[in-house]
This record gives structure tokens, C-alpha cells and sequence, in this order.
């Protein structure tokens, strides 16, 4: 699955980010609430983990705005506000699920394993664009009839940039998607991994450089 964290402080999103992607899941981290908002109406997110206390917009205004605007994403509300007003209040506003910090990454990660099992099966289904078909289950970029087995690395790069394929995707999200985040990764790796995306995919103008912000996938 896609996990949106929603959570301000670096070393608790990173925490739920490695626990996460040791569980099989890609990730993707907003550290304020306006840009957990954006992903989660624009991000293809199965899940979202979301923190209530996060600047701009907080956690309340999130899930009631997206439930207002009938985005059913499986919603965790992560959160050490224990008062019980606090969480029959998030429930009724649509979450689906609440967890108290502090918490046993077992227990999130099994909660995040329960919601999975209540997702339809559809949203496994493959990613494409125009004539690039990329196999979540397999790892395999797919164009023209030839296959390419992706890395690790190469598929959450090639995954992120199809989920959010016509826009710009900044290099930091790359590189936190890649390999997590607070890792240190240089510019030229990062160009690296999408110059071997590029002869995977076999035509080098799908993937295009937007100097000093990222990189767009887009015909």
C-alpha cells in the first residue's frame, strides 16, 4: 500500500516511515497539514496516518474536508490527544480508526494491516501512462512489449513519478521516497537513478528535468 504520514516532527515520521516500509508499504511524509491535505486529495494514497496537532491545517479540518469532498481514503488517526471528546469526534467526522501516542509499532503496523484488508482489490491494480505500464506486484516497467525488472529504489522513484505523472515532482520527494527520510543523497544519485529509469522506459522524453525543482513524467 501507499501511506500517507501526516506528522510534523521529522523523528517521528521517520520512525513510522521505516517501521512502514519494512512492512512492505511505500511512503510518502507531509510535515504540515496543508500539504496533507493536497495529498490527500491528489496523491493516489491508500492509507493515511495523520497527526491532529500539524501546523497550518489541522488534522480536525483534514479528514472533515475530505470526507466532505467524499475522498473515503482509510483514515489512522495518530495522536497523543487521549481525551475521549477527541476521538468520538474524529470518528464521527469519518476516520476510521484511532491510535494514542505513545504506541507499539506492532500495534500501528497491525492497524494499518487491518485497514489494508478492508480496501477493494482494485487498488492494486497496475499503473499507467500512455504506453508505460508499471506492475505493482512484480516490480516491472512495461512499454512497447519490452520488460524491465526495477530495483527497489527504481520502483518507489518510477511509482511516485506515475502516481503524480503530468506534475513536478521536487527532488526532495524523490529522494525521501527512495530512501527515506533524513538520509543524505546527493543530486547527481538522484540523476543517476532516473537517467537508468529513462533507458528502462526506452524513449528519454517521458521523464523530463525542471531545472533546480525536480523531475516530471509526462509525454
Amino acid at each position: 500500500m501507499r501511506v500517507l504520514v501526516a506528522e510534523d516532527k521529522p523523528a517521528m515520521a521517520d520512525l513510522l516511515t521505516r517501521a512502514l516500509r519494512r512492512d512492505g508499504h511505500s511512503v510518502v511524509v507531509a510535515y504540515d497539514g496543508q500539504e496533507a491535505l493536497e495529498l490527500g486529495r491528489f496523491g493516489d494514497c491508500d492509507i493515511i496516518l495523520l497527526d491532529l496537532m500539524l501546523p497550518r491545517v489541522d488534522g480536525f479540518t483534514i479528514i472533515q474536508t475530505l470526507r466532505a469532498e467524499r475522498r473515503s481514503t482509510p483514515t489512522l488517526i495518530v495522536s497523543a490527544r487521549d481525551d475521549m471528546k477527541d476521538i468520538v469526534r474524529c470518528l464521527d467526522l469519518g476516520a476510521d480508526d484511532y491510535l494514542t501516542k505513545p504506541f507499539a509499532l506492532d500495534i500501528l503496523l497491525a492497524r494499518v494491516r487491518a485497514l489494508c484488508r478492508r480496501l477493494p482489490q482494485s487498488v492494486m491494480t497496475n499503473l499507467v501512462y500512455e504506453d508505460v505500464e508499471l506492475d505493482v506486484n512484480t516490480h516491472e516497467l512495461r512499454r512497447n512489449g519490452n520488460i524491465s525488472s526495477l530495483t527497489r529504489t527504481e520502483f518507489a522513484l518510477m511509482e511516485l513519478l506515475m502516481r503524480r505523472a503530468g506534475s513536478v515532482v521536487p527532488r526532495d520527494a524523490l529522494i525521501e521516497t527512495g530512501w527515506g527520510c533524513g538520509v543524505e543523497v546527493s543530486e547527481s544519485t538522484l540523476y543517476v537513478f532516473i537517467s537508468m529509469l529513462r533507458t528502462k522506459i526506452g524513449d528519454p522524453q517521458y521523464l523530463h528535468t525542471v531545472r533546480s525543482i525536480g523531475y516530471s513524467l509526462r509525454k
